[in-house]
């Protein structure tokens, strides 16, 4: 913890040094909620909590830019994720587990290397009325709930944006002694936003097992927005396939997204979501999650939420945190959260 206090004190002192230099921000998120879980046993299914993150992960980060000349900047983003809960590190401890990476922009686009958001995440990001949060959080159903968040040793490019369209390509060194591909990824991200439009493509597929012997898990994911005025419609569709090299183990699943977000007043939005996960070639395996929420800004940088949410599962299905398959479990929160 000592190095830990150390690091940032020192990150402090170099973002106040830099600044005449070159263009260096400290910026952060504090979000808690006092949580309600019931994982749908018949005995002891009721959690009552205080957590951190349930909007948006809490985080402290530094980022900047510097302008090299001719067109070209470099740029770096290193931010850390912490329970606000308790003051304890997430993502297994790492100084900087949310995101560590380094690039160069110019007309061409630009290139950063490092710990980063993987494209197929972002995109289902762009789609999900709850921005992958709260209690109707997407990523938890889609995939099965195995869709990337982040990615380490990440090489990515980013097209510079055309009337409306953008893409981007990631590439994960597997780092395996003696070969180039085992354990490698590749992600790719698609996206067109033209007014009330809104329209999102993501792709990863992950080798795990050593070559010759390969087993990769791939997914697709495909979405849209409409802005019609009074509220917009979400619509989504992911396929997934989890590759085993043991016969009849390879696990295939489509997902549906379909929601409703809309202002509610000059500071509020509400927010509806029905997504299923559907299991091809197993019975009784399906999940329904159906959640409804709603978040209000008290300033421009001070919000209150709360959501609910219930997820229907087969009695081969345990997703949303159930206590085993065929158990329902139900979500309510309601918390603060807070940017800097």
């Amino acid at each position: 913890m000592k190095k830990t206090l150390l690091a940032f004190a020192v990150m402090g002192a170099l973002a106040g040094t830099a600044s005449a230099q070159s263009n260096v921000t400290i910026y952060g998120v504090l979000d808690i909620a006092l949580n309600y879980a019931d994982n749908g046993a018949a005995a002891n299914s009721r959690t009552y909590s205080l957590d951190n993150g349930t909007q948006l992960p809490s985080r402290i980060g530094f980022k900047g830019s510097e302008d090299l000349g001719g067109g070209l900047s470099a740029s770096f983003q290193l931010e850390n994720g912490f329970n606000s809960d308790s003051g304890a590190s997430t993502q297994t401890g790492r100084l900087f587990g949310r995101q560590a990476w380094v690039g160069l922009n110019g007309g061409f686009g630009s290139v950063k290397l490092g710990r980063q958001w993987a494209p197929l995440f972002l995109a289902l990001a762009e789609i999900d009325p709850f921005e992958v949060g709260l209690a109707g959080d997407a990523s938890l159903m889609f995939g099965a709930g195995t869709y990337p968040l982040r990615t380490d040793n990440t090489i990515n490019y980013s097209l510079p944006s055309m009337n409306g369209f953008s893409g981007q390509a990631s590439y994960i060194m597997g780092e395996s002694p003696g070969s180039f591909s085992d354990n490698r990824q590749y992600g790719l991200g698609l996206g067109y936003v033209n007014g009330p439009i809104n329209v999102q493509f993501g792709y990863h597929n992950a080798n795990t097992t050593a070559a010759p012997v390969v087993a990769d898990t791939k997914h697709a994911f495909i979405g849209a927005v409409y802005n019609f005025g009074p509220a917009k419609a979400h619509l989504g569709y992911g396929d997934s396939k989890l590759e085993s090299n043991t016969p009849g183990a390879t696990v295939k699943n489509r997902n549906w997204l379909l929601g409703l977000s809309a202002p509610v007043g000059s500071a509020g939005t509400a927010m509806l979501s029905y997504i299923r996960n559907n299991v091809r070639d197993v019975a009784d395996a399906n999940s329904t999650l159906i959640a409804i929420g709603y978040t209000h800004a008290l300033s421009k940088r001070t919000s209150v939420y709360t959501s609910l949410s219930h997820t229907s599962n087969d009695s081969g299905a345990a997703l949303n945190g159930a206590a085993a398959n065929g158990n329902d479990p139900t979500l309510f929160n309601v918390g603060l959260r807070h940017k800097f």
